[in-house]
């Protein structure tokens, strides 16, 4: 960016972001500059641009209550010679949980759209520009060290989509794409669900370049809709029971939460997930929304199946990071040892998922946690963290997704399809 002048006018722009979509706002004719032209959410930053935008957001759609940050991007500067003004944009991306925009005066109109619409439409300048600087990169996928796979699939479909909106149609545009898809596929390993909803686009593309920004874009829907169909059937088989569960699951958190409109289990008992404790935040979002949960330590898991506490364990219900094309199922660390205790018990386990998180070998690939996370000290103590362990099929008695509930044959039929999709680079991918 240029140097700063005094004259420089300091403005943010606020991404929304749901769904895989952006929220556009057509300027109404009672704003000083570019009516009648689409922009996002935008003001004047004064002090604390973050905290301009969080403002912004709030009066312009009253969505304030709804959003979470994501990024913030490097500002940039461009001078518009017809205004006579620098304008210095420090753009903003922010999630948003609702879609119910009130809009203020300032707006004339509102679209939900794919990002790269952005391109086609009368915008205000560098609008494009100010998007291109906090949207989702290959590195982002690689430096995410918060979300899960389901998530980060759905990222990673972004990157694919909006980088062949700018890829051109030059014959040189696909070998762009699969130098991208192909980075991505790298980017995060031992993440199935991006692997296969990756291979699905480029399969669908089939070499042709406008069709992966389209194939991109309805993978989005599709995978939204796969996690949503899983819940549900998950959600009818817990309502009125007394379920254990741990780690992190969107899709099992949607189902025990009560959000499908099946009915809440009568009692969650939820592990707490060691090292990062992110069973806390289940807990906590599920006693929000009005579930009798009650958080436990990971090592007090067999004695809560046991029937020790004062009610009895109806069903285990966890989610996973990858379905072998076997059975076997990989999750956080501790699900292999709860499905163990609750077989003893003879306590029903259920993992809940997508089938886009059936691999399509039979080689595990899991991620390592930092040994700070267990032990900081100076003693010569040597640490192993795993985030992942394997629970056998024979440990799993349904595996529930939006095609229904899969036994091990039909699990390795899932499998033989995504290896399929694989094909469009010539080989197979685990």
């Amino acid at each position: 960016m240029a140097s700063e002048t005094s004259d420089d006018r300091h403005v943010v722009t606020v991404f929304l972001r749901d769904a895989g979509e952006v929220l556009l706002l057509r300027r109404s004719d009672s704003v000083g500059t570019y009516a009648g032209k689409w922009g996002a959410v935008s003001g004047y930053a004064e002090g604390d641009p973050e905290a301009a935008a969080r403002w912004e957001i709030d009066e312009e759609t009253a969505l304030g209550d709804a959003v979470t940050f994501v990024r913030g991007g490097v500002p940039l500067a461009f001078t518009d010679d017809d205004l006579s003004v620098r304008w210095v944009v420090h753009p903003f991306l922010f999630d948003v949980s609702d879609r119910d925009v009130d809009p203020n005066d300032e707006v004339a109109e509102t679209a939900w759209v794919a990002p790269p619409e952005i391109r086609r439409r009368e915008t205000v300048p560098m609008l494009w520009e100010a998007y291109d600087r906090v949207r989702p990169t290959v590195h982002t996928l690689e430096d995410d060290t918060e979300h899960g796979s389901a998530w980060l699939s759905l990222r990673a479909l972004e990157v694919l989509r909006d980088e062949a909106a700018v890829a051109g149609d030059e014959a040189a545009a696909w070998d762009v794409l699969v130098s991208v898809a192909t980075d991505l596929l790298d980017a995060r390993p031992s993440m199935t669900a991006l692997s296969n909803r990756v291979n699905r686009a480029m399969s669908e593309a089939d070499g042709r370049v406008a069709a992966v920004e389209r194939a991109a874009h309805g993978g989005i829907g599709r995978a939204l809709d796969a996690d949503r169909q899983a819940s549900e059937s998950a959600a009818e088989r817990v309502a009125g029971e007394t379920v254990l569960t741990l780690s992190r699951s969107g899709t099992v958190e949607r189902a025990l939460s009560g959000e499908t409109g099946a009915g809440r289990p009568a009692h969650v008992y939820i592990a707490e997930s060691r090292p990062d404790r992110e069973g806390v935040g289940v807990a906590e979002r599920l006693a929000q929304a009005g579930v009798d949960v009650t958080l436990v330590t990971d090592a007090a898991v067999a004695h809560v199946l046991s029937g020790a506490l004062a009610t009895d364990v109806d069903r285990v219900v966890v989610g996973a990071d990858t379905v072998l094309p076997d059975g076997r199922v990989l999750n956080k660390t501790g699900t292999r040892g709860a499905a163990i205790a609750a077989a003893t018990e003879s306590v029903p386990v259920e993992v809940v998922t997508a089938t886009d998180k059936v691999a399509t070998a039979e080689t595990v690939t899991g991620e390592e946690g930092l040994p700070e996370g267990v032990y900081d000290g100076d003693a010569d103590v040597a640490v192993a963290n795993p985030t992942f362990d394997v629970t056998p099929a024979v440990f799993v008695d349904s595996v529930v997704t939006e095609r229904g509930v899969l036994d091990v044959g039909a699990v390795a039929t899932v499998a033989e399809e995504f290896r399929a999709l694989a094909a469009w680079r010539g080989e197979e991918r685990a």
